[in-house]
């Protein structure tokens, strides 16, 4: 499935070698292109820079650096880079941390490779990857989030919201329910690549920097319920 001119750009970042090194392996022999590993978070941030992976895999216990704030300073100098954590915690607080700090999917160490690799080529075209169970905890904390007034509601402007287009209301109204880019395309039949489109469109309109956000902006007008 995987036809792209080049391979996925893939670093992995775990402060256990062997563990490291293993997944590292499985990802290169699956033919991804494997830039860099680290093993703590000052280590993970400078290499992220200098290699720019198209996916981060990253556990979330580091030393030097936490994982969520190596989650944050990657996205924040290189907001197309998809972060995907691997972690051997499933504890809720630890996978909404890693969301909110801008990763894209969050896969439990118990995986088995197929998972991984499948994860990995998911995240790297902007699917948001769970561990099965994960996901609705993420969904219902979107909807918590979306509930209260926030700060960031900036009231003044919506009446300036930018317009979308119908298409682009209907694949949002898909993502905020939960649905992969692949789903998607199924169920309007258009192409995998047009609805990457289209997301990519409506976050350049909304001014927003990747699928979390467009979920969270999503859910606050009620798009997931209609």
């Amino acid at each position: 499935m995987n036809r792209a001119q080049d391979p996925i750009r893939v670093m992995v970042v775990d402060d256990h070698p062997m563990w490291r090194d293993a997944v590292a392996r499985d990802l290169a022999e699956a033919g991804l292109d494997v830039v860099a590993t680290a093993g703590d978070g000052e280590q993970a941030v400078r290499r992220a820079k200098a290699t720019t992976p198209d996916v981060l895999v990253l556990d979330l216990n580091l030393p030097a650096k936490p994982g969520v704030q190596v989650c944050k300073e990657v996205v924040a100098a290189n907001p197309a880079l998809r972060v995907l954590v691997l972690s051997a915690s499933g504890e809720h607080a630890d996978v909404l941390e890693a969301v909110k700090s801008g990763a894209t999917g969050y896969l439990l160490k118990s995986a088995s490779t197929e998972e991984l690799l499948d994860a990995v080529r998911r995240t790297a075209v902007g699917d948001p990857v769970f561990t099965p169970g994960l996901a609705g905890l993420v969904l219902g904390e979107y909807r918590r989030l979306a509930s209260d007034p926030g700060p960031a509601s900036g009231g003044g402007d919506e009446p300036h919201a930018p317009r979308l287009t119908d298409r682009e209301t209907e694949v949002l109204r898909l993502v905020a329910k939960g649905l992969s880019y692949k789903q998607i395309a199924e169920r309007l039949v258009i192409s995998h690549r047009t609805v990457q489109n289209h997301v990519q469109n409506t976050l350049g309109k909304l001014q927003l920097h990747n699928r979390v956000e467009l979920v969270r902006y999503a859910i606050e007008r009620g798009l997931d319920d209609e």
